[in-house]
């Protein structure tokens, strides 16, 4: 039995050391980049020069579009209100809508513009209407990412047209995609609008994938000669929404591919994970601890970070009910310093901690703990814990080493990771 274990275990990392080419096989390496994370969970599944400074070209539209969408919801402006185009905004490179100076159009057309036609005298427009002028807006536009986490991207333009000042990362993209999403459900259809008409004309999506690859619903595409071929794709199939970003593709083409592939991948590792658990459970009467900390601990250490996650880099998952609860079921500790009588980590606030598992019972989460201790020099002054949780009804243990500092836990996962050990750093107060 313990032989068996030893086997489904090892199948397990398998599926869990999802690996794709660094780059494909024909990019620009110099601009490439690209993050892939579940946003239904909030773990990374693939990170490539995800935090390098980028250009973001027709991707700056996603926050010109998030601006909007904003707007609506507050009431400031209607779907059918006119937005009137100025000589500035006319006068725009391609690509363009074709709009004249005087011309107007409706906010709703506006939209289908930026999403399917990536139109630069539209999305010039709507920042000269929402902001009063478009260098404005782009401070608003930077102002609210900054608002929403993406804290390595800078806006001047309302369009994406070239500007050696605006940049972002392609994790920043994926923070952005998830947050059209996230708080704007009901105008994320438009994304997944594969064209649309505008003075007898039919324009086609340039995002090739929405209609031609299962669950793809958006995003956007963009391109610049500084930044190569730009995307941001989010697709969802059964539980799981995946967003992906690629940055400095060689051809449009080469992007879609390559962001196809990153899709496939990543949903295939979910589906044999899942299958796997599915087979763990069938065969085997008694989960092992390690096991046990490879099923649990990906699961429930995203279910409830508002901050990043799995070494800070992703978005919040989607709400549960969290009730911490008290540690009397916590006798006989392993450690002579495990902390036992803290009710509520909010006591150490201020200090950073990692989380290398979470477990049925208290006795696995300490065993996790002594098991691990020595894997991390990083560890040395950290206070071991296991803390219980109730998650929507059920018990689980976190194990975790408190009191690090920010930088001690980022070392710890880098060092655990290193040994196939899952390890999430927590922010202080999560």
């Amino acid at each position: 039995m313990l032989g068996f274990s030893r086997f489904i275990l090892a199948g397990f990392l398998v599926l869990a050391t999802w690996c794709v080419p660094a780059a494909p096989v024909h990019a620009d390496t110099s601009r490439y980049a690209a993050f892939v994370v579940d946003q239904t969970t909030g773990v990374v599944m693939h990170s490539r020069r995800s935090d390098a400074s980028r250009y973001p070209a027709s991707l700056t539209k996603m926050m010109t579009l998030y601006m909007l969408f904003d707007a609506l919801e507050s009431g400031e402006i209607g779907l059918q209100d006119q937005i009137r185009v100025s000589a500035n905004a006319a006068n725009a490179v391609p690509s363009r809508l074709g709009l004249e100076a005087g011309d107007t159009i409706t906010v709703e057309t506006a939209i289908r513009a930026l999403v399917i036609k990536s139109a630069n005298d539209v999305a010039i427009a709507v920042g000269e209407r929402l902001g009063g002028g478009e260098s404005r807006f782009a401070t608003l536009m930077t102002e609210r990412a900054g608002e929403l986490g993406l804290t390595q991207t800078v806006f001047r333009n309302a369009s994406g047209l070239p500007d050696r000042r605006q940049t972002t990362t392609a994790r920043d993209m994926a923070r952005l995609g998830i947050a059209l999403h996230r708080d704007f459900p009901q105008y994320f259809h438009y994304f997944d609008e594969e064209s649309f008409t505008y003075n007898g004309r039919t324009y086609r999506n340039h995002n090739s994938l929405v209609g031609r690859v299962e669950g793809v619903d958006g995003l956007k595409t963009g391109y610049i000669r500084a930044s190569g071929f730009n995307v941001v794709v989010s697709a969802e199939r059964g539980d799981h929404r995946i967003v992906a970003v690629v940055m400095g593709g060689p051809s449009a083409a080469a992007r879609d591919a390559h962001a196809e592939e990153l899709l496939e991948a990543a949903f295939d590792t979910l589906e044999q994970r899942e299958d796997t658990r599915l087979f763990a459970a069938l065969s085997s009467p008694r989960v092992s601890p390690m096991r046990q900390q490879e099923l649990i601990a990906m699961d429930v250490a995203a279910l409830h970070l508002a901050e990043p996650t799995e070494m800070g880099s992703s978005q919040p998952a989607p709400p549960v009910r969290i009730v911490l609860a008290d540690e009397d079921e916590m006798n006989q500790p392993r450690l002579s310093d495990m902390n036992t009588e803290v009710e509520h980590p909010s006591l150490l606030r201020g200090a950073w901690s990692v989380q290398v598992g979470a477990y049925n019972s208290a006795d696995q989460a300490r065993d996790q703990l002594d098991r691990v201790t020595t894997f991390s020099l990083a560890l040395n002054e950290a206070q071991p814990a296991a803390r219980s949780v109730d998650i929507n009804g059920s018990r689980l243990w976190r194990a975790r080493f408190e009191s690090l500092t920010e930088d001690e836990a980022r070392q710890a996962c880098e060092d655990l990771s290193a040994r196939r050990e899952a390890c999430f750093a927590v922010a202080p107060g999560r």
